[in-house]
């Protein structure tokens, strides 16, 4: 059977979550604002897997640029590259500056 080449593959760590854990966050982390220039980590929500930022980003840090809609724009490095991803907020933890 030939390899599997999918967007989400070797995602299952990732896309599900510890039984005690499962739901949906509290109205705090969904009305959470992220201001221009504060630091934020990637940790992606399996909750909300459909918008959910590519696997190779996840846990990595990186600094609000902006807003387009509701997702934020966020610039990560990437080895020596710099990336802006637009992420949405529900995959996004604020980290101490």
């Amino acid at each position: 059977m030939p390899k599997s080449k999918g967007l989400r593959r070797r995602m299952r760590k990732l896309a599900s979550k510890h039984p005690k854990e499962r739901g949906m966050y509290g109205l705090s982390k969904l009305i959470q604002k992220y201001e221009p220039g504060q630091k934020v980590a990637i940790c992606i929500d399996p909750t909300y897997i459909s918008s959910a930022p590519h696997k190779r980003y996840q846990g990595l840090s990186g600094t609000v640029v902006g807003r387009r809609g509701r997702a934020y724009i966020i610039e990560v490095y990437t080895g020596r590259k710099k990336r802006k991803l637009m992420v949405n907020l529900e995959h996004l933890k604020p980290l101490a500056s």
